[in-house]
């Protein structure tokens, strides 16, 4: 309760008659003014009936000024103890048209029916961001808009349940605009999955391939891991050029993981190929870019070139152990660079990213990253992975991905987030996730929840300052529970433990969250 405000008189005050939208009210009735004013919620202290420069509309009780701002002295909060629907708002008029942004601070306990500050009457489409559910820590998010009547409602509003809260702060409007370029998923398993008769559908549910499913929805970015020599045969280089194909005829981009591992290279194991096993450090400098140039070369001959390349996955402990631990940073380097290089001598225009799981690990990250450049490695991009049940708080996330932007002057972006729809499993094999106690609190294991949690993830990496978020992508969007499609290459008999996690339901059919990859 620690955030809840409390408010007894106004609080009392009747809620807003069910469904009466909060639009009715015509914005020209409020006061006008050319810039944003009060945007910090200082003018006129704690409890303000309207804060100074804004009016409301509905439950107006549940809307006022409290002590507790995240800088100031004040904040805007939206409470009451029945359930309510209230909109703050500010008109301005006598803008000059163009494009403009709209910055705020926000937290929020969740539960809503919804939660959002848009921007609206400006003549162009109304365009919303959702307030994620952030307790303690306070969340930036941004709300782009084209101004073509030079005017503009800036609205913040909470459809709530009983006891339900929101803060705001620090709100800005400027010239500017944002997005993200990268609405993508992983599908390293889909080619398995279709071998072994994997089924996918549109939500209505006729079958159909589950690429061109995804496009549709604005997915424009695939992700293929590469593995050396795998035992299944699978995601090795001749798998990767034909879903390329796959990939690049449906007008998607293109990103290249390679694990430089004949199976799963992650935080706890980056195991060297067999046909490397014995090979010196020199060698395996040679390994990592013939491997490299290898595959990419391929994809470039059939004109499919990769338009992103990851050297190494999950390489917080560093790749090809032990020679390239990151106990030994001089060697790590070289591997690195030699896989750069190599992705470079392919396509100089390819973007090369270097790919952590330490999505909300502020000192972590700058650790590695500071010992990378120290060591003269290179790079174009960061890319993180960032599970909310393992990788802290969306503060946390938020913080460390602002900061790797700007510490290292580079975009970054998600490369692997998800998030489960339900909780029980459709195999015989344990999911990852399978326990309440496991969710991020604010986001339940349902549709709504996992759609909720795609777009709250798009809403952090867009606010990243300068436009330094390029976007997300989504981890095994189509690994379905498929029987022979298991986690473990060398055991067909494996099962999924993520089919909880996938864009596609028990039913085999497109879920809700695939909304989240038509995100600005």
């Amino acid at each position: 309760m620690k955030f809840h405000p409390r408010r007894t008189l106004r609080a009392l005050l009747l809620p807003l008659t069910a469904g009466l939208a909060l639009t009715a009210l015509p914005a020209q009735t409020a006061s006008a003014a050319s810039t944003l004013t009060n945007g910090g919620f200082e003018a006129d202290g704690t409890g303000a009936a309207t804060p100074s420069g804004w009016s409301e509309y509905g439950s107006t009780g549940a809307s006022y000024v409290e002590a507790g701002g995240r800088s100031g002295s004040y904040r805007l909060s939206h409470w009451a103890s029945t359930a309510y629907k209230v909109e703050t708002y500010q008109y301005l008029s006598g803008l000059t048209n163009g494009n403009y942004k709209l910055t705020a601070w926000v937290r929020s306990g969740g539960g809503q029916k919804s939660a959002y500050i848009a921007l609206k009457n400006c003549g162009s489409a109304e365009q919303r961001t959702d307030l994620p559910v952030s307790a303690s820590g306070w969340i930036r998010i941004v709300v782009p808009i084209n101004v073509t009547n030079n005017q503009c409602t800036i609205s913040i509003n909470s459809d709530a349940n009983a006891g339900n809260w929101i803060n705001v702060d620090d709100l800005t409007f400027t010239s500017g605009t944002s997005g993200t370029s990268i609405k993508g998923a992983d599908v390293s398993s889909l080619a398995k999955s279709e071998a072994l008769g994997g089924v996918y559908r549109t939500s209505s549910g006729a079958t159909s391939d589950p690429l061109a499913i995804m496009k549709s929805s604005g997915m424009n970015y695939a992700r293929l891991k590469v593995w050396v020599n795998p035992a299944d045969g699978y995601n090795n280089k001749s798998r990767v050029l034909a879903m390329a194909k796959r990939v690049k005829a449906q007008g998607m981009k293109l990103l290249v993981d390679f694990h430089y591992s004949d199976t799963w290279a992650d935080p706890g194991a980056q195991s060297k190929p067999a046909a490397w096993a014995g090979h010196s450090y020199s060698q395996l400098r040679t390994d990592v870019y013939n491997h490299t140039y290898d595959v990419l070369n391929a994809l470039k001959a059939q004109g499919t070139t990769a338009d992103m390349v990851q050297v190494g996955n999950e390489i917080n402990g560093g790749m090809l152990w032990n020679e390239g631990s990151t106990n030994n940073w001089t060697q790590l380097a070289g591997l690195l660079n030699s896989g750069y290089d190599a992705v470079k001598a392919v396509n100089s225009s390819t973007t090369v990213a270097l790919h952590l799981a330490k999505g909300g690990d502020l000192s972590g990250t700058r650790w590695w990253f500071d010992s990378a450049v120290a060591n003269g490695v290179k790079f174009d991009a960061i890319g993180l992975s960032y599970y909310g049940y393992w990788h802290g708080t969306l503060y946390d996330f938020q913080t460390t991905l602002d900061d790797a932007a700007a510490r290292y002057g580079k975009p970054v972006f998600v490369a692997e987030t998800a998030y489960p729809f339900r909780l029980d499993s459709e195999d015989a094999h344990e999911n990852i996730i399978d326990l309440s106690s496991e969710l991020v609190p604010g986001y339940a294991a349902s549709t709504a929840g996992q759609t909720q949690w795609m777009k709250d993830i798009a809403s952090i990496v867009e606010a990243v300052p300068n436009g330094r978020g390029l976007g997300v992508f989504y981890w095994e969007a189509t690994w379905t529970a498929v029987t022979g499609n298991g986690w473990d290459p060398t055991d067909a008999s494996s099962g999924n433990g993520w089919e909880n996690q996938a864009l596609f339901g028990y039913d085999d059919r497109a879920l809700p969250a695939m909304a989240w990859f038509s995100h600005r």
